[in-house]
């Protein structure tokens, strides 16, 4: 299912249909028209058992089609779109993670937002929340510009990497425990490729704690700990895991999280992780 009529990328100007064929010269796209596409959560699995370095695996995920609903849901977002994103191309796939392949801080999301990383193709990218989260992260030090507009954006990380356990955007932003427990191979084998750099875990939000605590599993000790923001938690003698408010439109408009206590978090990280 793509569009009628090609449209612009805002940036590059290329024109590209919605969603973007892998190959067809997405900036960043890491996959081509012969990346093997998982068709179901046997076969995600399968290629996910597979993977021997970060940017085969998120070619794989970013050509991923073994969640019937989500393929539907962010297709559909990416043909009808947001009133004020019409003009644009959308993504419309699933985001792999983004930042560093070996790095010292990894903040866990959730699941990429229908008008921002389903458009943008990048994690956090074209929405409220990442706008927060990389202007936290750039005042950190930790990526070279407080803005994340899109994919050609020239971003880079330092040190820092974004993953997720649900990497389509969900209806509702509510994925089915079917549907993560589907995608779960690909953040597991991500974890195990960039696990032996990693000093810190950052989970945004309670459900992130928890796929931080169980992709750390042989590192949790018991009583399992509790998230809260501000919450530490060691995993392991070289491993903390922070706890943080996710950086959501509601969260920040209604001061739960606040810029400041952002930066709190981050400047903690980046001082256990001795960046």
């Amino acid at each position: 299912m793509q569009s009628e009529i090609m449209l612009r990328h805002p940036r590059t100007g290329e024109l590209f249909d919605s969603p973007v064929p892998p190959g067809a010269g997405w900036p960043g796209d890491p996959a081509t028209p012969d990346t093997p596409r998982a068709a179901d959560a046997a076969q995600v699995l399968q290629l996910a058992d597979q993977v021997a370095a970060i940017d085969e695996l998120d070619a794989l995920i970013s050509v991923c089609r073994a969640c019937p609903r989500l393929v539907a849901w962010r297709e559909q977002v990416a043909l009808t779109k947001r009133k004020s994103f019409a003009d644009q191309p959308y993504w419309g796939r699933p985001v792999p993670g983004w930042g560093s392949p070996t790095p010292k801080i990894v903040i866990v999301g959730l699941a990429p937002a229908a008008n921002g990383a389903n458009r943008t193709g990048r994690m956090f990218t074209g929405d409220r929340s990442g706008d927060q989260l990389y202007a936290a992260l750039h005042r950190a030090g930790l990526v070279n510009q407080p803005t994340s507009v899109d994919a050609a954006d020239g971003l880079h990380a330092n040190d820092v990497r974004i993953i997720a356990p649900v990497r389509c955007a969900p209806p509702d932003n509510a994925p089915t425990t079917i549907e993560r427990n589907t995608c779960a191979p690909w953040i597991d084998t991500e974890w195990q490729l960039i696990a032996p750099h990693v000093r810190v875990m950052i989970a945004l939000g309670g459900f992130a704690w928890q796929i931080a605590l169980r992709i750390a599993a042989d590192l949790v000790p018991k009583p399992k700990p509790k998230f809260g923001h501000g919450a530490v938690a060691e995993l392991g003698p070289t491993l903390r895991l922070l706890g943080c408010y996710h950086p959501s439109q509601q969260n920040m408009f209604t001061g739960r999280l606040t810029p400041a206590m952002l930066d709190d978090i981050f400047a903690q990280a980046v001082g256990l992780a001795r960046i």
